[in-house]
């Protein structure tokens, strides 16, 4: 069982939203059909299997809802990234967190669209809007975490080509994906200015997975480990410019937290309106337990908290439309709304008694989803490092 808040009620943002447009809604209204069509009834079947078929892709590459801000000239619909948030806010209020297509359409697109070679664009950007091509991108190592200039894995230039070595962990779509992005080192004596960003196509020699890793939550997503032993790409396989890698990172980074904020109110937000309709039905001592006050106060205090933070995080999406969004700003967001996800919802498993712990209602996915977002994109931790220093 999954959220369904009843039709009337889902239609109904719970403010206005002054940075959506009417061609925003009519989107939202088909994908909502889309999720409902085609996401809904099998997520629980890919919660099982731990990984998402890829004729979904393909679908949602038809219905348009893959890599939404590519230029026509690479097969996209050239819109604005209110589009891409509109399918991520969809999906999180479906309670279905499998579909890894944000990381594809709002993480590793930006990368191609930004540093990529006008060949590298047209050979995979039309196959990532389609849902053809998976994509990833292979960050973190087993002893890295957060630590991106860290990392160990190296592209060492072998006259026209880079032999690649290494392993990486945690890589949502790292069982579906046909190309890796991998951080690298081409010059590990230059440290962060040694780190490169390389393609790496799934099918070479020397390119293996590891098992499709168990979490406590985000069950339908499939996460892997991923290993490159000796793999050899050309070296117009490299993304952007030699030792820019660490730059590239942090420089898309502002849109990748955002959207991880995205989702978090959209998420809160659903639990708060499957907990209001639990509350109003389940009795307790003769009455709804909507009706004790305990109940009423902690609902009041859960729709102001994520009043407030929406009406932030639609300020940080106007910002980031404008191109002014910074990285301390960003990292407020991404701070606030993942830690606002959090409390919310363990304040409304609570409301669901003994129910909430239970796996077939959908408060107990979405408090096991919700944990890792204050993990990945940077922990709440390493956020207030980022907004301490901006100080």
């Amino acid at each position: 069982m999954l959220w369904r808040p009843n039709r009337e009620q889902e239609a109904e943002p719970m403010m206005p939203r002054p940075i959506f447009t009417p061609e925003h809604e009519l989107f939202r209204d088909s994908v909502r059909r889309f999720v409902a069509e085609e996401v809904v009834p099998h997520h629980p079947d890919w919660e099982a299997e731990g990984i998402v078929p890829r004729d979904v892709w393909r679908k949602a590459g038809a219905a348009g809802l893959l890599c939404c801000t590519v230029p026509e000239t690479y097969g996209g619909a050239g819109a604005d990234f209110l589009y891409s948030a509109v399918v991520i806010e969809e999906l999180a209020r479906a309670g279905t967190s499998g579909p890894g297509f944000s990381l594809q359409t709002d993480i590793i697109t930006p990368y191609m669209l930004h540093y990529g070679s006008e060949e590298q664009k047209r050979d995979w950007l039309p196959r990532m809007v389609s849902g053809e091509a998976i994509t990833a991108i292979a960050m973190t190592e087993p002893g890295t975490g957060s630590d991106l200039q860290g990392v160990r894995t190296t592209a060492i230039a072998d006259g026209n080509e880079m032999v690649v070595n290494g392993q990486k962990t945690f890589i949502t779509n790292g069982q579906n994906a046909d190309l890796v992005i991998v951080v690298a080192k081409t010059d590990p004596s230059q440290g962060a200015h040694g780190t490169s960003l390389v393609l790496v196509e799934t099918d070479r020699d020397g390119f293996s997975r590891g098992r499709n890793l168990d979490k406590i939550g985000l069950k339908a997503q499939d996460t892997s480990e991923l290993f490159f032993d000796n793999v050899r790409v050309p070296r117009t396989h490299l993304l952007g410019e030699e030792g820019g890698g660490f730059k590239q990172l942090m420089q898309e980074l502002p849109q990748e937290r955002l959207v991880i904020a995205v989702g978090a109110v959209a998420a809160a937000e659903a639990a708060l309106e499957g907990t209001l309709d639990y509350t109003r039905e389940r009795q307790a001592f003769g009455q709804a337990i909507a009706e004790f006050q305990a109940t009423r106060f902690t609902l009041a205090e859960l729709k102001t908290e994520i009043t407030v933070g929406r009406a932030f995080l639609d300020r940080c999406l106007d910002m980031h439309l404008a191109g002014q969004l910074d990285v301390p700003t960003a990292a407020m967001a991404k701070l606030w709304c993942t830690e606002l996800q959090g409390r919310v919802i363990d304040q409304c498993l609570q409301l669901h008694g003994g129910y909430g712990y239970m796996w077939e209602y959908p408060i107990a996915r979405a408090w096991a989803d919700a944990r890792v977002q204050r993990i990945y994109g940077g922990t709440s931790e390493i956020m207030k490092e980022v907004i301490s220093r901006s100080l």
